[in-house]
């Protein structure tokens, strides 16, 4: 199994575990699954199907998202009122520039050209004015375990469908560790 790092942080952020769909070599997507954690349910030979079944979570259960949970992301915001860390487009391209100076730090250490430099800041680039900047207001946020303001912003979202969840993890800015 190959675990991926955030390079700025060392924060495990996926692994290979998961489906990763590479899009316009800038970024994986991973599509997530909510899953329900907490207390368990013991079949009592009850039958579902002839009594209403409850939609409401057991008292001690959560639901979650699954990468979010394996990897202790953390939401970038306050969860409770649903206010997001960053409110405008402004606040989160001030911390993704940031961030993207310190990987290509990162690449430049690794032996990075110019010219893949130059690439990696275009892709970039691209990617936010086409993907990231119309759809804004329609991301979540989380950073990795060490909740480091330098690192790696993964952005979370939900597919056409407005039920699967997947995160948005930037393709340079990993590493990876075999285990």
């Amino acid at each position: 199994m190959i675990i991926y790092k955030d390079i700025v942080t060392g924060d495990e952020v996926i692994s290979d575990s998961y489906e990763m769909k590479i899009v316009d070599d800038t970024v994986y997507e991973v599509d997530c699954k909510k899953i329900t954690l907490g207390a368990e349910n013991f079949d009592t030979g009850a039958n579902p199907s002839a009594e209403e079944q409850e939609e409401a979570l057991e008292e001690g259960q959560k639901q979650v998202i699954d990468v979010v949970d394996a990897f202790r992301l953390n939401f970038l915001g306050d969860e409770d009122s649903g206010s997001r860390a960053f409110g405008t487009k402004k606040d989160f391209q001030a911390q993704l520039k940031g961030y993207l100076k310190k990987v290509v730090l990162k690449l430049k250490e690794g032996g990075a050209d110019d010219g893949k430099i130059k690439e990696f800041q275009k892709k970039v680039q691209n990617y936010w004015t086409s993907k990231i900047a119309p759809n804004f207001s329609d991301y979540d946020f989380y950073t990795g375990e060490t909740m480091d303001p330098d690192g790696m912003v993964l952005l979370l979202n939900y597919r056409e469908d407005g039920m699967t969840p997947y995160v948005t993890i930037w393709k340079d800015g990993l590493s990876e560790m075999k285990v």
